[in-house]
């Protein structure tokens, strides 16, 4: 119950983030949207093995949590959450290639091993963008940014009332946890048979509850379409951070920049 409860509290944590007065808060989403995209393709396409080249684009999460005076440490735990689920998808490089790419010593690292690090580099560069993404403009916000780029209104508030329901079924849950907890007199409850009947009444109190939070919402006049806290135009500045970042990221993805610092100090120093 309390990891539950800890899960709810850090996801309306991060939203509450994007409150900030920062002048990275008060871009136009859609030039935030578009950046993080480009930054994730560039990084994606990299190469399994091309791993020196993914350590330059740290730089953009590093300037980004420092501009926008997000907390380092939280962030840096939410990303932690994913790395066992990466390392499982890359569980088994090691085992099916064998390439010999790099010898120390005696000690020969096949590709297998250089695709896992690579694996988990980009993984955690891609859900830090999205986190800091998410943490600077909050997720009202990047749905319409979404929707005024073109995607189609249905998906994004699909995409939207998924997030707003997270926090009901966390609720609902929470809730059944504690009635279940109460009911086992300090024990972890009766076994497979009253957890299945927890799950099935769970899943009938979310709907329902969500069909309440729907008809609400509809005598309030709802119409399909959401309101960011923070409204904001497409502007001079916005277009700046657009192709500034934009042309890092591309110049970063074309050239090896650490292979040619390497060289160049490799050179100079014998």
């Amino acid at each position: 119950m309390m990891s539950i409860n800890a899960a709810v509290i850090d996801l309306k944590r991060l939203e509450l983030l994007a409150d900030g007065n920062t002048p990275t808060h008060a871009l136009d989403a859609r030039a935030k949207v578009l950046v993080t995209f480009v930054f994730i393709v560039c990084v994606v396409s990299c190469s399994r093995y091309e791993l020196t080249r993914l350590i330059p684009f740290f730089i953009f999460p590093t300037v980004l949590i420092a501009l926008a005076n997000l907390p380092a440490l939280f962030v840096a735990r939410k990303i932690a959450l994913i790395s066992p689920f990466v390392l499982m998808v890359g569980l088994f490089n090691p085992v099916f290639d064998h390439t010999d790419l790099y010898q120390i010593g005696h000690i020969t690292i096949t590709g297998g091993w250089i695709s896992l690090i690579s694996l988990f580099i980009r993984s955690l560069l891609t859900v830090g963008a999205a986190f800091i993404l998410i943490g600077t403009t909050g997720f009202a916000a990047v749905c319409q940014a979404l929707e005024r780029l073109g995607i189609p209104r249905i998906f994004t508030v699909q995409l939207l009332f998924l997030h707003r329901y997270i926090f009901v079924l966390a609720d609902e849950t929470s809730r059944a946890s504690r009635a279940r907890e109460l009911r086992s007199c300090g024990k972890k409850g009766f076994g497979v048979v009253s957890f299945s009947s927890l799950v099935g009444h769970l899943l009938l109190r979310t709907w329902h509850q969500a069909a309440r939070i729907h008809t609400a919402m509809l005598a309030r006049g709802f119409v399909g379409q959401f309101h960011a806290r923070r409204q904001s135009r497409f502007g001079v500045v916005e277009l700046c951070y657009l192709l500034s970042w934009s042309s890092l990221f591309i110049a970063l993805r074309l050239f090896d920049i650490t292979g040619t610092i390497g060289k160049v100090v490799t050179g100079i120093i014998p």
